[in-house]
């Protein structure tokens, strides 16, 4: 609904900034990082806009970067994250941690942010891994990561150890998963090799 409000910084807390547009105030819950990019009180700035809906509340959520406000977005899309854990992740990591940390199918490093448990960060690396490669810019550090297939078994392989599955048991899984398509994505991979196990 909102892509941004540009006006004159109110206030500014270590989870909230108070921004005025044309003599409204808007109050906008950020992250430790979007508050850190702010400027001086008084000053006019631009916030990135997320508009969260429920029954009983509306709230806006402001980001320093269309960066920032993306991967928020993303996260909502994973399972059993709702919008103050999505927050959380980005006061605990920058962006290009959290997508380092998601394309390394590295879950120990976003497992110990408030809020996330080795489960969750295990289901925001399946869930968003291949979401976050096609945003990857060409020629970027992220892209070369897309392009290195040669780890690909090993991060499904992984990804099954992290959610409690003993690496025998992971690697066989893996190996069914990718024979009838070993381009497969690995979301796809690890959703199928959770199938024959539970189909066991």
């Amino acid at each position: 609904m909102y892509a941004y409000f540009r006006g004159r910084l109110v206030s500014c807390l270590p989870e909230e900034a108070v921004l005025e547009v044309s003599g409204i105030a808007y109050r906008f819950l950020v992250s430790a990082g979007t508050a850190r990019q702010l400027p001086e009180v008084g000053t006019e700035t631009i916030l990135y806009t997320h508009l969260s809906v429920r029954e009983d509340a509306l709230q806006l959520y402001g980001f320093a970067t269309e960066e920032e406000k993306q991967l928020f977005r993303l996260l909502l899309l994973t399972s059993g994250v709702g919008p103050k854990l999505a927050l959380a992740v980005l006061s605990g990591m920058a962006v290009p941690e959290v997508h380092e940390a998601i394309l390394a199918n590295a879950p120990e490093r976003l497992f110990g942010i408030t809020g996330v448990g080795r489960k969750t960060a295990a289901r925001i690396i399946l869930e968003l891994r291949d979401k976050i490669l096609k945003l990857a810019p060409v020629g970027s550090a992220v892209a070369s990561v897309a392009a290195d297939r040669g780890g690909f078994r090993e991060d499904a392989v992984n990804a099954l150890m992290t959610l409690g599955f003993p690496r025998p048991v992971a690697n066989q899984a893996v190996g069914c998963a990718l024979e009838p398509d070993p381009d497969a994505s690995l979301e796809v991979v690890i959703k199928r090799a959770l199938a024959t196990m539970h189909n066991r």
